[in-house]
C-alpha cells in the first residue's frame, strides 16, 4: 500500500475542553487540540457483558480473576461519538501527542486512548503542571512514552475497588439495607467518623475551677489566671481523661467551694511580681499548598467544602491561573521560587525576603509522584488585583488564598518576643496562690504581612499566648488586684471532624490519595452515612450498623494501618517495584496463612442481622436500625400514660436531626415517654368486619384495615386447577388483598380519630358525579392538599374538611372558571444566582417534591445531597445546569406489549 501523504498536522489530546482552547493558542498552527472529556472507557457492569462472557471467569466483576485479573474494558456509550471523532482527526495527523494530566489517572487515560485509537503515527506523551506558554513549550521539549508502571498502578487500584465493592456490598444489602455500598477508602473514612462519634458517646465530662483576676501596675493593667496553689499546679482540662478521671499527679483540683473560698480570701491580699521571663519569638511560614492542605485551608478560611474547592481549583487550572491541583508535593520550581521572592520584595520590601530561598518537602505519609505545589501559574505571578475582573467571586477568593500562601512561603520569619509574668500572694486562709499571664509582641511581621494559616477546633484549654503587650514590671513590684473571681469549667469531648480536619487526619494516616479525598467525603454524604451539622460531620445510625458489620467480619478491610499499607503497595507498583497482577492475586486469593478476600467472604458464617443493627442506649431500651430508619424499642413492659394500657414492647421514632451522641439514656427515656402510640384499634368496619386501626408511620399518621389471613378451611375450599393429564396442580398461594388506607387530616391525631372518620378517610377518593360530557369528577387529599380531579384536570379546594362536604354543583362551578395557575401564594425561591450564560434565563433554587433543585426555567437539576444551600455558589449552579444539558433528556425505554398469540387453528 502507498504510504500516507504527510499533512504536517499534529493531534494533541487533552482531557478537558476548557484546556484545549488555551493550549491550541500556545502551540500555534499545525496543532489540532481535542479533548477526550475524561475517561473514554471503563469496566462495564457485569450485567452489561456479552452473554457468552457472563458465565466465564469474567462474569462476576468484568475482571478475569482466573487469568491474571485481566480487565474487560468497554468504550462508554456516551463516548463512542467522541472516539469516532478522535479517530477521524487522527487519520489526517502525522503525530499524536497524549497531553492528559500527569498523575496516575491521567496516565491511564492516555493509555486507554492509545489502546482504542491504535495510532499508526508516532506517539508522544506530553505533561505539564500549568497551562502557560512557557510550560507548554517546556513540555514539548520533554516528551516521553506512556509510563507503564503508572498505568499498572491505576489499573490495579480500579480492579481492587471493583473486587472490594462487589464482594462486600452484597453482604451489607443482606444484613443492613438494600442500596448500601462498601468501598476500600469510603468505608474506612466512614469508620473514622463513627469512631469519633463513639468517643463522644462514651465521653464523661469532668468539672474543674480556677480563678482569674485583673492586676494593675504603674505601667498598666493586665489579666492573669490562677496557675498554682501551695506550689501545686492547678488542674486544667488536659489533666483529665475521657472518663472524667484526673490523670495527672501532684495537681490541685479545685471544685466550686475551694475556688470560691480562695477568691474571697484573696480580695485584700498583697500581690507581688515573683518572676518575669522574656523569650524571643520566631514563627515560620507554612509550606505552599498540596491538594490536601488546600482543601483544609479553603474549608477553614472560605467555608468551602472539599468538593467545591476542587471544582473551583479545576477551573482555575484549566484557564491558566494556577498549577495542577492534584499533587502531594509542597516543592516549588526554581521559576516559582524566583517569582514569589521577587513579588514579596516588590510588595513588602527587600527586608521581608530571606537571603536564601526556602525549600519544602512533603511530610505526608505515602506521598506519591507529583508535580510541584499548587501555586499561581506562570514564571511571574499575577496579583489578585490583576485577575479580579476575570474571575468569579469564589474563583477570586481561592486564587487569592493560593497566591498569599505561595508568596508568604518565601518570606522571612515573623519575629517578636513572648513575656511571662508570674505573680502571687498569700490568702487570708494561709493558701499561697500564684497567677500567670503571657503575651506575645510581634516586632517584625515577616510573612504574617501576607498570610496566616488557619487552625481547626482543638480540645482543652486555650493557653495560646495572646498577641498583647504586657506592662513593664520587675520582680518584687507590688500590684493592685481587682475582679478576682472563681470560674467553672467542664472538659469537652473530642470535636467532630469537619471536612478540613478529616482531610488532615486522612493525610496523616496515609489513607487514600489526597486527590480523591473530596469525592470520598462527598460519597459518604450521598450514601447517607454522614450528614453535615453546620461544618461538623455527623454519622447516621445506619453508618454505625455498616461499620459494626465490617469491623466484626471484614476486620482488616476497615483497619487504618492495613488500608494505608495498601496505598504503599500501590505506590510500589507505580514505581515499578511490584506488579499489579501478582498483588491482586495475593489480595483476592490470599497466600499461606494470610486469607484473601474471597476466602473471608466464603467463610463468613452466620451474621446476626438484628444484633448488627442494634445499639443499647439505656436499661431495657435499644436503638434499632430498621427498614424505614432508626427507632427505639423498649424490652420492658410500660404503661401508656394516656390509655393506662400495658404495652409489652413500646417503640419510638428517633428524630432525624438528633445526633447519635445526643441520644443519651435520659433522652431515650424521654422519647419513649412522649412517643405517640404506634397503633390504636378503632373498631370493626360494619360492612366487612375488618378491624380498623390508626397508626403512626414514618411519613405521618394514617388509618388502615387489617385483612385477616385465610383459614385452613378457606384455603381447602379454593377451586382446584388441573393439568391436561388430569392431575391436580399444587395449590397456589392466594394473592393478598391490598388493605384500604387513608392519611389523617392535619386536624386529626392517632389518639383522637374516630372509627367513622377512619371509614370516611379510607373511602377516598370520593366520587361526586359526572359533568355534561360524562367525565367523572372525584375529590381527594394529596401531598399538596385537597383537590378535585376530572381526567387530567386538577383543581385545588379550600380545606381538608371540604372533601366530605363539597357537592357536584360546587365542583362544576369551580371547573367552569378558567384554571388559575399559581393561585396559591407565590413561594419565594430559596436562592437566586442571576442569568445563566447559556439560556440567559434567571437561575433560581426552588423547593421541590424531592428536595431543593436548580432551574433556569428550561433545565432542572436537583441540588446534590453533599452540597448544602449555604455552600451552593453561582459557579456551581451554572456548572450543574451545564452538566444536565450535556446529558440531554432522560431516555425512557418504551415498554412494548408482547404480540397476542394467535389462536390455534381448529381442526
Amino acid at each position: 500500500m502507498p504510504s500516507k501523504a504527510k499533512t504536517g498536522k499534529k493531534l494533541v489530546i487533552v482531557e478537558s475542553p476548557a484546556k484545549s482552547k488555551t493550549i491550541a493558542k500556545y502551540l500555534g498552527e499545525g496543532f489540532i487540540v481535542e479533548a477526550s472529556i475524561g475517561h473514554i472507557r471503563d469496566l462495564p457492569q457485569p450485567s452489561e457483558l456479552p452473554a457468552d462472557l457472563k458465565k466465564t471467569s469474567l462474569g462476576k466483576f468484568a475482571v478475569d480473576v482466573e487469568n491474571d485479573f485481566k480487565p474487560y474494558y468497554v468504550v462508554s456509550p456516551d463516548k463512542k461519538k467522541k472516539v469516532a471523532e478522535l479517530k477521524a482527526q487522527l487519520k489526517d495527523a502525522d503525530a499524536l501527542y497524549l497531553a492528559t494530566d500527569g498523575d496516575r489517572e491521567g496516565e491511564a487515560i492516555a493509555w486507554h486512548l492509545l489502546e482504542v485509537l491504535k495510532p499508526k503515527v508516532p506517539v508522544y506523551r506530553m505533561t505539564f503542571g500549568e497551562i502557560t506558554k512557557e510550560a507548554i513549550h517546556r513540555a514539548m521539549d520533554n516528551l516521553r512514552d506512556v509510563d507503564a508502571a503508572l498505568v499498572d498502578a491505576q489499573e490495579t487500584r480500579r480492579i481492587l475497588d471493583r473486587l472490594y465493592g462487589y464482594e462486600i456490598s452484597p453482604v451489607l444489602w443482606r444484613k443492613v439495607a438494600r442500596g448500601l455500598s462498601a468501598g476500600r477508602v469510603q468505608s474506612v473514612v466512614t469508620r473514622m467518623v463513627v469512631d469519633r462519634e463513639r468517643e463522644r458517646m462514651a465521653f464523661k465530662a469532668a468539672s474543674y475551677w480556677d480563678l482569674t483576676g485583673q492586676f494593675g501596675a504603674d505601667a498598666g493593667s493586665f489579666k492573669a489566671k490562677l496557675a498554682a496553689v501551695d506550689g501545686a499546679k492547678v488542674a486544667t482540662g488536659r489533666d483529665f481523661n475521657d472518663d472524667g478521671e484526673l490523670t495527672s499527679r501532684n495537681v490541685a483540683h479545685l471544685n466550686e467551694e475551694l475556688a470560691t473560698s480562695l477568691a474571697a480570701a484573696l480580695q485584700d491580699a498583697d500581690f507581688r511580681v515573683r518572676a518575669v521571663d522574656t523569650k524571643p519569638y520566631t514563627r515560620r511560614p507554612a509550606a505552599p499548598f498540596t491538594t490536601s492542605t488546600l482543601q483544609q485551608e479553603a474549608g477553614r478560611k472560605l467555608r468551602f467544602s472539599s468538593k467545591s474547592t476542587m471544582q473551583i481549583a479545576q477551573r482555575l487550572y484549566e484557564n491558566g491561573y494556577i498549577t495542577y491541583m492534584r499533587t502531594d508535593s509542597s516543592a516549588l520550581s526554581d521559576e516559582a521560587v524566583t517569582a514569589a521572592r521577587r513579588q514579596a520584595s516588590e510588595l513588602y520590601g527587600p527586608e521581608y525576603v530571606p537571603q536564601s530561598p526556602r525549600v519544602y518537602t512533603s511530610k505526608a505519609a505515602n506521598a506519591q509522584e507529583a508535580h510541584e505545589a499548587i501555586r499561581p501559574a506562570g514564571d511571574s505571578f499575577r496579583t489578585p488585583a490583576q485577575v479580579a475582573q476575570q474571575l468569579s467571586g469564589d474563583e477570586f477568593r481561592l486564587y487569592e488564598l493560593i497566591w498569599k500562601r505561595t508568596v508568604a512561603s518565601q518570606m522571612a520569619d515573623a519575629k517578636g518576643s513572648t513575656a511571662t509574668i508570674r505573680l502571687g500572694a498569700v490568702a487570708s486562709d494561709g493558701r499561697d496562690a500564684e497567677f500567670s499571664a503571657s503575651g506575645t509582641v510581634i516586632t517584625f511581621p515577616g510573612f504574617l504581612a501576607a498570610y496566616e494559616e488557619g487552625k481547626d477546633e482543638s480540645r482543652g484549654d486555650d493557653d495560646s499566648d495572646e498577641a498583647r503587650r504586657l506592662p513593664n514590671v520587675a520582680k518584687g513590684d507590688g500590684l493592685t488586684a481587682s475582679e478576682i473571681v472563681a470560674v467553672g469549667h467542664e472538659t469537652s469531648p473530642p470535636p467532630r471532624y469537619t471536612e478540613a480536619s478529616l482531610t488532615a487526619e486522612l493525610e496523616k494516616k496515609g489513607i487514600g490519595r489526597p486527590s480523591t479525598y473530596a469525592s470520598t467525603i462527598s460519597t459518604i454524604q450521598d450514601r447517607g452515612y454522614v450528614r453535615k451539622q453546620g461544618s461538623a460531620l455527623v454519622p447516621s445510625w445506619i453508618a454505625f450498623s455498616v461499620v459494626r458489620l465490617l469491623e466484626q467480619h471484614f476486620t482488616d478491610y476497615v483497619d487504618y494501618e492495613f488500608t494505608a499499607d495498601m496505598e504503599g503497595d500501590l505506590d510500589k507498583i507505580a514505581n515499578g517495584q511490584a506488579v499489579g497482577a501478582a498483588w491482586l492475586k495475593h489480595f483476592y486469593y490470599g497466600e499461606d496463612a494470610d486469607p484473601g478476600l474471597l476466602s473471608i467472604v466464603n467463610n463468613l458464617g452466620e451474621i446476626d442481622a438484628r444484633e448488627i443493627n442494634s445499639v443499647p442506649i439505656a436499661d431495657g431500651i435499644t436503638l434499632r436500625v430498621g427498614k424505614f430508619g432508626p427507632y427505639l424499642e423498649s424490652s420492658l413492659p410500660t404503661v401508656d400514660p394516656k390509655t393506662g394500657e400495658v404495652v409489652e414492647s413500646a417503640r419510638a421514632n428517633v428524630p432525624d436531626d438528633l445526633a447519635p451522641d445526643e441520644l443519651t439514656a435520659e433522652k431515650a427515656v424521654e422519647l419513649m415517654e412522649t412517643a405517640a402510640p404506634e397503633e390504636r384499634v378503632l373498631g370493626a368496619d360494619p360492612h366487612t368486619g375488618h378491624t380498623v386501626v390508626a397508626k403512626n408511620g414514618r411519613y405521618g399518621a394514617y388509618v388502615t384495615e387489617i385483612i385477616p389471613e385465610m383459614t385452613e378451611e378457606q384455603l381447602a375450599n379454593l377451586p382446584v386447577e388441573y393439568y391436561k393429564n388430569g392431575k391436580p396442580k399444587p395449590p397456589k398461594k392466594p394473592v393478598k388483598a391490598k388493605p384500604r388506607t387513608g392519611s389523617l387530616f392535619k386536624s386529626m391525631t392517632v389518639e383522637s380519630v374516630t372509627l367513622d372518620e377512619a371509614l370516611q378517610l379510607m373511602s377516598l377518593p370520593r366520587v361526586l358525579g359526572e359533568d355534561a360530557e360524562g367525565n367523572p369528577i372525584t375529590v381527594q387529599n394529596g401531598r399538596f392538599g385537597p383537590y378535585l380531579k376530572k381526567g387530567t384536570d386538577s383543581r385545588s379546594i379550600g380545606s381538608e374538611e371540604e372533601i366530605f362536604t363539597i357537592t357536584l354543583e360546587q365542583a362544576l362551578e369551580i371547573y367552569s372558571q378558567p384554571k388559575q395557575r399559581g393561585a396559591r401564594a407565590a413561594v419565594p425561591p430559596l436562592a437566586e444566582f442571576g442569568p445563566d450564560p447559556v439560556s440567559e434565563k434567571n437561575i433560581v433554587v426552588k423547593e421541590g417534591r424531592f428536595g431543593p433543585y436548580i432551574t433556569d426555567g428550561i433545565t432542572n437539576i436537583t441540588v446534590p445531597r453533599s452540597t448544602s444551600l449555604e455552600e451552593l455558589t453561582r459557579e456551581r449552579a451554572v456548572e450543574l445546569l451545564a452538566e444536565k444539558r450535556a446529558k440531554g433528556p432522560v431516555k425512557r425505554t418504551a415498554t412494548r406489549k408482547a404480540p397476542a398469540k394467535k389462536a390455534a387453528a381448529k381442526k
